[in-house]
């Protein structure tokens, strides 16, 4: 691993997440090239959890829009460190994820007005519409395949969704996901971990953890991704509720929409506002408001969906 990403040089670096860091891989041989995710060694979680989390899940996901892991390695070896004014051995784990390489990047790198690449609606739409397909096959189709319960991904977040050169959406980062059993629907945790602004209130204040854990962060993507402006959350408002009565206020009317994107024909401002809809119903504080995996694709699809029926 060392040698395919040059010591992993800052110069081979894709990007990073809550658990580690993204370098690009050159394969020997002209072999091509792969992403390779180094586990950081001070990680929060715990380290062998995390890794076998990570590892465990995503070797049995298959599905376009989730990112395919191709390789792995793990590796323990004693270490002296300094401890209290002494000098201990300790063990250190050096944990890597190989997934296929995708060269258009993370999601944040072309999200956002003050990027250089940023993406237009056409892209935005179908990066949206991949994100929630391949949630829908973590909550729903996963548990028709394994006879399990659904998988909650907990950290839908903008650098947690990979973008092939086709502009195909992969969803990444799989270190905090949930496995359910068949009949679970819920479980608590007192390790809350996440990004502030993507973590659903009642995890975040409670530790409830639920497929509309994944809804809220789904949501806030949504809204982001459809107006192009980040969510900006700060300490004193953990949950972006700024930014979604924002985005409320800004664009509830048709002219409104019309006004930030007058470029747009008839079809585009019906998706444009059918995905702030969407987003809005998404990220409401009572859980039992949102829609499901299944509401949110169904409407993208252009059904009639009551939950999200457009005002």
């Amino acid at each position: 691993m060392k040698e395919i990403t040059n010591d992993f040089s800052t110069d081979q670096e894709l990007g990073r997440s809550v658990f580690g860091t993204v370098y690009k891989g050159v394969l020997p041989e002209g072999g091509g090239m792969i992403a390779v995710k180094r586990l950081a060694e001070n990680e929060p979680v715990p380290f062998g959890i995390t890794f076998e989390t990570e590892v465990t899940n995503l070797m049995a996901l298959k599905h376009e829009n989730i990112v395919e892991l191709v390789h792995y390695c793990h590796e323990a070896q004693k270490k002296v460190v300094q401890h209290n004014g002494r000098y201990v051995i300790v063990d250190v784990t050096e944990s890597c994820l190989c997934y296929k390489y995708l060269p258009n990047g993370s999601l944040d790198k072309h999200l956002y007005a003050d990027t250089s690449s940023m993406i237009n609606w056409d892209t935005r739409f179908k990066i949206i519409k991949g994100i929630s397909q391949g949630l829908h096959f973590l909550h729903k189709d996963l548990n028709l395949d394994m006879e399990r319960g659904p998988l909650i991904h907990m950290n839908l977040v903008p650098n947690s969704i990979w973008l092939d050169d086709n502009w195909v959406p992969k969803i990444a980062d799989f270190g905090l996901s949930r496995l359910f059993g068949k009949e679970q629907t819920r479980m608590y945790t007192v390790n809350v971990k996440g990004y502030n602004g993507y973590m659903a209130p009642e995890y975040l204040y409670r530790g409830e953890i639920s497929t509309m854990s994944d809804i809220y962060s789904l949501g806030m993507l949504i809204l982001e991704i459809t107006t192009g402006e980040k969510n900006c959350a700060v300490s004193e408002d953990r949950s972006a509720r700024k930014f979604v009565d924002n985005v409320h206020q800004n664009l509830k009317t048709n002219e409104q929409i019309i006004h930030k994107y007058p470029s747009l024909g008839p079809n585009g401002l019906q998706q444009v506002r059918a995905c702030i809809v969407i987003g809005l119903k998404c990220v409401e504080v009572d859980r039992n408001k949102r829609p499901t995996i299944v509401d949110i694709v169904n409407k993208l699809n252009g059904k009639r969906v009551p939950i999200l029926d457009l005002a």
